[in-house]
């Protein structure tokens, strides 16, 4: 599967923040529907970096409100943090389609 139909599969998160409810074409709501567009493109380790970095601007109760803001898990974004802190440290990125199988596929057919 190409990586623009995953992109589209997916979709894009709809921010649950406050500032969005109450005011969904404003400037706030502008600004998180642009960061969930950059996610969007974004491999599963440089995602989380880019939240983590964020995060760490916003400084204190920044990781709950990237992950308002994301749909990440709190987390993620925490180990982001770290990454982003440590570059010095090499980490492992996933390749598309990595992981464990599907019960379906693993399962003997008789």
């Amino acid at each position: 599967m190409t990586r623009a139909r995953k992109q589209k599969r997916k979709g894009l998160h709809q921010c649950s923040c406050e500032s969005c409810r109450r005011h969904p074409h404003g400037m706030m709501a502008k600004q998180h529907r642009a960061i969930n567009r950059v996610l969007v493109t974004l491999n599963e380790k440089n995602r989380r970096r880019f939240a983590g970095l964020l995060a760490l601007e916003r400084g204190r109760g920044g990781i709950q409100a990237v992950a308002t803001v994301t749909g990440l898990s709190r987390n993620t974004i925490r180990r982001g943090c770290d990454e982003v802190r440590r570059t010095d440290r090499l980490t492992h990125v996933r390749q598309s389609g990595a992981g464990r199988k599907a019960i379906e596929k693993n399962a003997r057919t008789f």
